[in-house]
């Protein structure tokens, strides 16, 4: 069975900064494409930053407009653990995180909840 459960999140000022983590089991975490993606209440799911599969020659990153430069996915493949550090935290990043498999994602965790406010 595929579990992808997340942590980290929590409460930040504008500025601070945050490091979300996803916990994966049940897949080969290390072949598939796997993403950050977060949602407001009553909004579309927005494809934050992926980061490719093992096998490449290279790990690649991409990033989303509104988060480039200041979020940074990374993969640890051995503990089959994703995460995202995410700096200089805006109040539009208020929103609940998810990791998930490809884009769209063919699965996600339950998320875990981002606000950043004064």
């Amino acid at each position: 069975e595929v579990q992808l459960v997340e942590s980290g999140g929590g409460l930040a000022q504008p500025g601070e900064s945050l490091t979300l983590s996803c916990a994966a089991s049940g897949f080969s975490f290390e072949r598939m494409y796997m993403t950050w993606v977060r949602q407001v209440p009553g909004k579309r799911l927005e494809w934050v930053a992926g980061i490719t599969s093992d096998g490449h020659d290279e790990v690649g990153t991409v990033y989303g407009d509104s988060v480039k430069g200041r979020f940074t996915i990374s993969r640890d493949n051995r503990n089959k653990t994703l995460k995202l550090q995410m700096n200089s935290l805006r109040t539009e990043d208020t929103a609940r995180y998810h990791c998930g498999i490809g884009w769209p994602p063919t699965a996600k965790g339950q998320g875990t909840q981002v606000t950043v406010s004064a």
